[in-house]
């Protein structure tokens, strides 16, 4: 008789774990509450947009109160004025991967809804704002609604999805078939590195095609379109990086001086990389790693001197990829790719040289053109 109740004791004491997990595993909505005031910007705020890429407007609100104390996260939505924010025209999360109570929205969002709103290029409208507070899944719409007022830029409508230079004054003269291509970097941007001769037409096209839109600048900062017969001339032969943003018309000019192979350990550059045409620099040189204590040092990168609007600048390319392996006969060629670093420093974002480089003539090529991925080669011979 013990035994049996034992028995039945214990499928009792299942049967009750088994019920409590059961129960446990049952999801409950948390409650919160809606955001019930909004800082900034203030009511009926007017912003005059400028194309800059750091610009932005600062917006706040009040925190959001949820039911078991965990943290709300927070969206901030656009929408025509009188919508219901059902589908909303645009939304962005807060700062803080959206646990802030708070966001730097950049100009150029603020653009794309204006635009999305229906203001044209270069006018003004009104679009309103509010902030949803969400916890799990529960999502709440704040009452309070705030509008604002926006002068958009004179960015364009109709974004071309390719571009490329053509043109006497261009590496790939008057034939259109020749055209080189621009790299697009994001939506609605541009990059090209490419020689230009003094005194002699080019223009940009959004296809290689006799009948393309045609776009050009008459004071290197606003990029406009045209239908006429129009194109541009720079005024001294050599070697540029243009920069084209669609999105707020803007363009903008680098004149390239030079690219050469900068040895982090030396800390200076051992030799240059003459430009060869159509977006590909080489140099040849000896390179000996430096011995320290530990082994011997391989790092480097690659230092350009520029032009930017008239004063002479230092720039430097570095890994795309970030990396602290020497790279082999098998290494994936993504270990090459490289990007525009945003500062100058000795050991960051570089890359290092093969075993087989150390004391070797070595020759290295740069090859940005805007068909495929910006990257180097390195050869020893």
């Amino acid at each position: 008789m013990k035994r049996i109740s034992i028995f039945i004791w214990l499928a009792a004491l299942i049967s009750s774990l088994g019920a409590c997990k059961t129960e446990n595993m049952n999801y409950t909505d948390v409650q919160i509450s809606a955001v019930n005031n909004l800082f900034e910007p203030v009511d009926n705020k007017a912003v005059k947009l400028v194309s800059s890429a750091s610009a932005s407007l600062f917006f706040e609100w009040e925190s959001a109160l949820t039911e078991d104390g965990g943290a709300p996260q927070y969206e901030i939505a656009f929408d025509v004025i009188g919508g219901d924010f059902s589908k909303p025209l645009y939304k962005l999360t807060s700062n803080n991967k959206g646990f802030a109570t708070n966001a730097y929205v950049t100009h150029k969002v603020l653009n794309a809804v204006a635009a999305l709103a229906g203001v044209n290029p270069g006018e003004s409208g009104d679009v309103q704002w509010t902030v949803i507070a969400s916890r799990g899944i529960t999502r709440v719409l704040s009452p309070i609604v705030r509008k604002l007022n926006i002068s958009s830029l004179e960015g364009f409508a109709d974004i071309p999805n390719e571009l490329y230079v053509s043109g006497e004054g261009s590496e790939g003269g008057k034939d259109i078939a020749s055209a080189l291509a621009f790299k697009q970097t994001a939506t609605g941007e541009f990059e090209i590195y490419t020689k230009l001769e003094a005194g002699k037409d080019y223009i940009f096209l959004d296809r290689k095609d006799a009948n393309a839109r045609r776009f050009y600048t008459d004071n290197q900062v606003k990029l406009k379109e045209t239908v006429e017969e129009l194109s541009m001339q720079v005024s001294q032969t050599g070697v540029y990086r243009i920069q084209v943003d669609f999105n707020v018309a803007t363009i903008s000019f680098a004149q390239i001086k030079s690219i050469g192979l900068w040895f982090s350990p030396e800390n200076k550059i051992l030799f240059n990389l003459p430009y060869q045409g159509k977006g590909i620099w080489t140099g040849t040189g000896i390179v000996n790693f430096r011995q320290e204590g530990w082994g011997k040092d391989e790092r480097y990168k690659l230092q350009s001197e520029a032009v930017v609007n008239g004063k002479n600048i230092t720039e430097q390319f570095g890994a795309k990829n970030p990396t602290d392996s020497r790279p082999n006969a098998s290494s994936d060629p993504s270990y090459y790719y490289i990007k525009l670093l945003k500062s100058v420093t000795q050991w960051d974002d570089k890359w290092k040289f093969g075993d087989a480089i150390d004391g070797k003539s070595t020759t290295i090529s740069v090859i940005l053109q805007g068909d495929k991925e910006y990257t180097h080669t390195v050869t020893v011979n």
